[in-house]
């Protein structure tokens, strides 16, 4: 059993992820880039049965660029986002790779929403690229 866990920046917000391989996945949606202010969100992706959460989160309630509603879980105190569910990926939860506390093992498979990704922003070589969200 491997145990990954993490915390917003202030560390009132904590979470522990119970999954040996979660997908780690790179969103290049408009959306993300926002949410994120920066070019892409990398995210671990796991069964949300496997996301324990605790401390002060506030939802904010998003539409993706699929059009489905996506709640942004994020820390009521410093704003660090800790985790996402997405109607397109539902059972799911998404958590913001940059809130663990060992990043070592985070190596990107997926890449999605590639058709709006800032032009300047690579591709991860080996990573499964798709223009949208894939089906």
């Amino acid at each position: 059993m491997t145990i990954r866990s993490g915390s917003c920046l202030c560390g009132k917000s904590h979470f522990a992820l119970d999954d040996e391989q979660p997908t780690v996945a790179i969103c290049h949606c408009t959306h993300c880039q926002k949410s994120t202010s920066s070019a892409y969100s990398v995210n671990a992706i796991s069964p949300r049965a496997k996301l324990t959460v605790s401390g002060p989160l506030k939802k904010f309630a998003d539409k993706g660029d699929s059009g489905g509603a996506v709640d942004r879980w994020f820390c009521a105190d410093c704003g660090s986002q800790v985790w996402t569910e997405a109607e397109a990926m539902p059972g799911a939860a998404i958590v913001k790779a940059g809130c663990f506390d060992d990043t070592s093992w985070l190596k990107p498979t997926l890449e999605i929403y590639c058709d709006s990704r800032q032009k300047w922003t690579p591709l991860v070589e080996g990573a499964a690229s798709f223009a949208k969200m894939p089906g």
